[in-house]
């Protein structure tokens, strides 16, 4: 949407919240584009960033590689040189 700053005065609040809701409000002057409106993203508090950080920490230690296991082990494939059999 586009609409003239002289014009966007008496409707702030409203394009505001067209703004906020995902609307692209573009304002005008002498016909040309000078400022789009766009909502703020959420910026993280402490709190939930150290909440976010424990999260991945304990994904992390849970998907921790501990090597091969014998089931799929291939020392079988060479000797003990380690050379191809």
């Amino acid at each position: 949407m586009q609409i003239s700053v002289t014009d966007g005065k008496g409707q702030l609040t409203e394009l505001v919240r067209r703004a906020e809701a995902g609307d692209e409000i573009i304002l005008t002057r002498h016909g040309h584009a000078a400022v789009r409106l766009v909502p703020v993203t959420a910026v993280a508090d402490k709190i939930s960033r150290r909440a976010a950080l424990a999260k991945v920490r304990a994904t992390v230690a849970n998907k921790a590689d501990h090597g091969p296991d014998a089931e799929h082990n291939q020392d079988f494939l060479y000797d003990e040189d380690g050379l191809p059999k």
